[in-house]
């Protein structure tokens, strides 16, 4: 068959059928643009369901388009597994090339709309906590200027991959060290050691105790265990379990607010929630890093997020970098 060597290029033809040359056979090299979208989309979710919804499609549609692109190339291009696709090795094969057709496409439609100004989406990933009270707050004043440009944003980072194009760019708090991305350094967030003003006044510390023996400690998963703020406060129980263990630093947030315990929180976010602040430098700050696909660095509405959000952590230094003042 055509194998790893099968050309994709977008095709004219409007009657929804497969290609076929004039000995009967499928001609890859006739392929319709809609169906390697399709094959996009399902790469980039995992999902025929994720991908209806990104392409906004139906169902039997999307699962139509994905058999007959198979059909056309004579290769399967994802396993089928209970919780859903993976590529092949064939799909795997084929991804770049397609992602290549996404490019063109993308340079075509921004070509044509530049009267226009900047639209389209973006979709961007980045850490919940910089989603929520960075990011979000401030898109109406994105909207304002930009208002036919539609952000997505992802705050399931551990999943994204911008090679796989998951994602557009993201706002990571670990520097990306491969991959074909251009990154730059935007600020860093600081953390600390905070707890309740209730659990404050029943805790038996005396002040500027550092051992933390009686105290109730509020963590992460060990799913999360590589993380600064687990591996600091593991260091510090020293076998002693905690009180709580979440997944996302929204729960943690909640349970040092309702008294739970000490919870190790970024300053920006304990300074909102009016908490008190036990120990200021924990020694794990972390970088913030703005990585963009290299492929996408010319896409006018890429550098207009890109631009938007650096912007955003700069403006926000103080903020996110120091520690409230002792009381």
């Amino acid at each position: 068959m055509g194998g790893k060597d099968a050309v994709l290029f977008p095709d004219n033809n409007a009657s929804g059928e497969t290609p076929i040359s004039e000995n009967g056979k499928t001609d890859p090299s006739r392929l319709r643009w809609d169906d390697v979208r399709v094959f996009l989309a399902i790469a980039h979710t995992g999902t025929l369901s994720g991908a209806a919804v990104r392409l906004g499609a139906g169902l039997a549609t999307v699962s139509r388009q994905i058999e007959r692109l198979e059909s056309a190339l004579g290769l399967t291009l994802f396993s089928r597994h209970q919780n859903g696709y993976r590529l092949t090795d064939d799909g795997a094969a084929l991804l770049e090339r397609a992602q290549a057709l996404e490019h063109a496409a993308e340079v075509l439609s921004e070509g044509s709309a530049a009267q226009a100004g900047v639209a389209g989406r973006v979709r961007l990933a980045t850490a919940e906590t910089l989603a929520n009270y960075v990011i979000i707050p401030a898109l109406p004043r994105l909207a304002a200027s930009y208002p036919d440009l539609t952000l997505e944003v992802v705050t399931d980072v551990q999943t994204v991959n911008l090679h796989r194009r998951d994602a557009d760019l993201a706002v990571r708090l670990v520097k990306p060290t491969r991959g074909n991305v251009t990154i730059r350094r935007l600020g860093t967030i600081g953390f600390g050691l905070y707890g309740a003003r209730t659990y404050m006044e029943s805790r038996p510390q005396a002040a500027g105790d550092t051992r933390f023996e009686a105290d109730r400690f509020i963590t992460w998963c060990d799913t999360y265990g590589h993380l600064p703020a687990a591996q600091w406060v593991e260091r510090v129980l020293r076998g002693r379990p905690p009180a709580l263990a979440t997944t996302t630093l929204s729960a943690q947030l909640s349970a040092t607010v309702a008294g739970v315990g000490l919870g190790v929180l970024p300053h920006f976010i304990a300074r909102r929630h009016d908490l008190a602040c036990v120990q200021a430098d924990l020694g794990i700050d972390r970088e913030i890093w703005l990585a963009i696909h290299a492929d996408l660095g010319h896409s006018r509405r890429i550098r207009v997020v890109a631009e938007f959000v650096t912007a955003l952590i700069r403006e926000s230094k103080t903020d996110l970098e120091i520690p409230p003042a002792p009381p």
